[in-house]
């Protein structure tokens, strides 16, 4: 079961349901390799502490022009969509930052002017924590390409039961990279009106790959329904509620496991293991 654990928004708790769902399904019995794939702001890994392995650098193919053999004709700069090539009249001028590595330019190069050089994205690296095979990417300082980088952290977890993947937040490309392979997408909210709203765009976006997906509300508080109302509406699972807890807020905050802090929170987690296990997907 690989199962993508995302928000519309930062700041739901998404790492928190991630990290504690792996936990629990440790405990539970299960096989589990959880992947860090926000690999912009990785997190997971102040709740786990894992004894990782040596960082392995993810690189990207970008053109390199040989200027003596360039005659500067601008078939790669007409070519590359990402405007990452200047064609000038007397030098041909790549810019890597702006390079999404699809190799067309130095395949239509009439002189073979354009050879294959390596940047570098970021380092992943693997290891153990608490029982479970463990993840991260770390995307490099100032870079902008980032699906290649979560590529290589997903390829790591190819022979666990459980692969959980804690998405980065919203609803961009490294979202896009994460869930589109997966089996089942759990969407955490938290039960307000900005909430709600991303919510919806999460949604919509895995709708639009295809993938079944269900919610967890976190910070559950009486009065507020808002959330049940919009499920209700689209028709949506509601997988878990996991209450609002000022001590679990407190232990989160200094790296610690919420469902070694309270009960409740660590009911909801077991029922939401539960339901994902009911699921009718490959394990």
């Amino acid at each position: 079961m690989r199962i993508a654990i995302a928000s519309g928004k930062g700041g739901t708790g998404k790492t928190t349901v991630a990290v504690n769902l792996a936990l629990t399904a440790v405990r539970m019995g299960q096989k589990v390799h959880l992947v860090d794939c926000d690999v912009e702001e990785p997190n997971a890994h102040l709740f786990l502490k894992p004894d990782l392995g040596q960082n392995h650098h993810v690189t990207l193919p970008v053109p390199q022009v040989d200027q003596a053999l360039c005659q500067h004709c601008g078939q790669c700069a007409e070519f590359c969509e990402f405007n990452a090539i200047a064609c000038l009249p007397q030098r041909t001028m790549i810019f890597e930052d702006l390079c999404h590595g699809c190799s067309g330019c130095w395949l239509i190069c009439p002189n073979q002017a354009i050879t294959k050089s390596e940047r570098v994205l970021g380092d992943v690296a693997t290891g153990t924590a608490m029982g479970m095979s463990f993840t991260h990417g770390e995307l490099r300082i100032g870079e902008t390409v980032v699906p290649p980088l979560i590529q290589a952290a997903k390829a790591q977890a190819e022979n666990a039961n459980w692969v959980i993947l804690d998405s980065p937040p919203g609803t961009t490309c490294p979202v896009v990279e994460t869930m589109r392979d997966v089996d089942y997408v759990v969407l955490v909210t938290e039960p307000t009106p900005f909430g709600q709203h991303d919510l919806a765009l999460a949604v919509d976006l895995a709708r639009a790959l295809e993938r079944p997906c269900g919610v967890v509300i976190n910070r559950a508080v009486p009065g507020r329904e808002q959330i049940e109302a919009y499920c209700a509406r689209e028709s949506l699972d509601i997988l878990a509620k996991i209450p609002f807890q000022l001590e679990v807020a407190e232990a989160c905050a200094e790296g610690g496991l919420a469902i070694d802090v309270d009960k409740q929170v660590a009911d909801a987690l077991v029922e939401l293991y539960e339901k994902l296990m009911a699921r009718e997907v490959p394990v």
